[in-house]
């Protein structure tokens, strides 16, 4: 064939390119859309990219081997396939969150919903190289790099898309949704106009009896995704949701209920990827327990890592001497929530409003690694170190890098789990602190609502610091001299663990944590 071809040759083959182009792209957006759910629900990124990107790739190749009968009806085969794939990938989050939330399947469900479209998505490229074939027949080797080249820079596309325009704009509920439609445009589009005359009479009503199916199923689910996820999201929590957004790095809601603890007390919990973060009805014991025995010393300057709620922060503003709290916390939008929900406020003394504080959205890891500033006390009150990005917060690396902004006779405070549900990721945590160049003392205290929750206090160099009060310690609530004296004590059947410390290559933090945590 001539490179003479007539301009509709042209225009049909550039229709089937863009297919391909389109095509790529929304499968792309699926894959990233089961990670991205599992991720945020079972917390484990890897595991999920793992799962999510295994099935897919192997029933891709099922999918190339099962087209092969199809290729005789290539065109109503592809536009069948499109549409299958439309409304299974559109309605694919909407499913998971459902089997997740009521029935407790999301592991079969996500491995049996990854399997189905990769096995669709598998079959696209087969079938649009026999309808590319037949409008300008060519080499198989230039047919393969056209068609490659245009799933390739497509996938890209979806790629870039779905984290910073359909994730902001639609949420991933309705971005699979919108997702779903484009799928069944692009097919129909091109099998309805290039390839029209190549369908029968009954291959056309059959199309179009499912184009109609397609965009029921789709547009109902748009109208009832918000009802939807409302209910769905109230399954997971005992108490009601009063506050519930999706920001760019997690979950955030918040319930409120009220609890007979020896009289009726509101009980505000905030919750970050479904895990608990604190209770208003016994909060104070975590917090005055985090944050008082670490300003024994020097206190005029405090960097908190984390902390969003500004829950430690109230705690620090307790001393009137402290100059300036710099709090580095990586999501805004848990800020601003401490910020402006009256309850919260309330809660944390509306800390934030205290001119001494300043915030600063930005990652921990990285702002420390060019901090040029140095601070009495540092608290880290990071959320657990149960998912890849929070468990190099948990790292000899980080707490190298905590010490290196500790200013002369500094002191370092970590949360750091459960000595009792988790022993293994506490005392990984107090030897990561160790190798790391501090000395520590760890210590735990009953919080109802956590349970037996440890802590450590540390040092630069090898001497454990004091467990004590500060002199100038304000009226506290829960911690006193006796309680903090006992804290320190450790029952035989929770002694010390010799465990291996947490690095960045080998955060065997993460490993404890998903371990001991699974089943609570």
């Amino acid at each position: 064939m001539t490179t003479d071809a007539p301009p509709r040759w042209r225009l049909a083959r550039a229709a089937v390119l863009l297919a391909v182009f389109v095509c790529a792209a929304c499968g792309l957006v699926y894959e990233l859309a089961l990670v991205a759910l599992g991720s945020y629900l079972i917390g484990d990124t890897v595991g999920q990219a793992s799962i999510v990107l295994g099935v897919m790739v192997f029933a891709m190749g099922v999918g190339a081997l099962a087209a092969k009968p199809l290729q005789g009806r290539a065109a109503a085969a592809f536009a069948a396939i499109e549409l299958l794939l439309a409304l299974l990938g559109g309605l694919s989050v909407l499913g998971l969150y459902a089997a997740f939330a009521w029935l407790d399947l999301y592991g079969p469900a996500l491995v049996g919903t990854a399997f189905v479209l990769g096995l669709l998505i598998g079959a696209e490229i087969p079938l649009l190289m026999v309808l590319l074939q037949r409008i300008r027949e060519q080499s198989a080797g230039s047919a393969v790099a056209d068609l490659f080249a245009a799933d390739y820079v497509g996938a890209l596309l979806g790629g870039l898309a779905f984290p910073f325009l359909l994730i902001p704009v639609f949420g991933q509920l309705k971005g699979a949704l919108v997702v779903g439609a484009v799928n069944a445009v692009a097919g129909l589009a091109l099998v309805c106009t290039v390839f029209r005359r190549e369908l029968s009479r009954r291959s056309s009503v059959a199309l179009g009896a499912g184009a109609v199916v397609v965009a029921l199923g789709l547009g109902y689910a748009w109208i009832t995704a918000a009802d939807f996820e409302v209910t769905a999201r109230q399954q997971l929590y005992r108490d009601p949701v009063v506050h519930a957004e999706r920001s760019r790095y997690q979950e955030i809601v918040l319930t409120r209920s009220v609890r007979e603890v020896g009289h009726a007390q509101t009980d505000l919990r905030l919750f970050l990827n479904g895990d608990l973060q604190f209770s208003s009805v016994d909060e104070y014991r975590y917090h005055e327990a985090l944050v008082h025995p670490a300003m024994r010393g020097p206190h005029g300057e405090v960097l908190v890592l984390g902390a969003g709620d500004g829950l430690a922060v109230r705690e620090i503003l307790k001393y009137p001497d402290v100059r300036r709290v710099t709090v580095v916390d990586l999501d805004p939008a848990v800020v601003r929530l401490a910020r402006s929900v009256p309850q919260l406020r309330a809660l944390n003394g509306d800390s934030f409003a205290d001119p001494r504080v300043r915030v600063l959205n930005l990652d921990a890891f990285g702002w420390l690694r060019t901090a040029a500033e140095r601070f009495d006390v540092v608290v880290a009150d990071l959320p657990d170190p149960d998912e890849t990005a929070t468990a190099k917060l948990y790292t000899v690396e980080f707490y190298g890098l905590a010490r290196s902004v500790l200013a002369p006779g500094g002191r370092l405070v970590v949360q750091s789990g459960s000595p009792y549900f988790a022993p293994r990721s506490y005392w990984s945590i107090e030897r990561s602190v160790r190798e790391a160049g501090f000395g520590t003392t760890p210590y735990h205290v009953d919080v109802p609502s956590f349970g037996d929750w440890g802590f450590l206090l540390a040092a630069p160099g090898p001497a454990p610091p004091a467990l004590a009060l500060p002199d100038d310690a304000p009226r506290l609530r829960f911690l006193t001299p006796d309680v903090l004296a006992a804290a320190a004590t450790f029952p035989a059947d929770r002694a010390r663990i010799d465990v291996p410390a947490s690095t960045l290559l080998r955060p065997r933090v993460l490993e404890y944590a998903r371990a001991e945590w699974r089943g609570y």
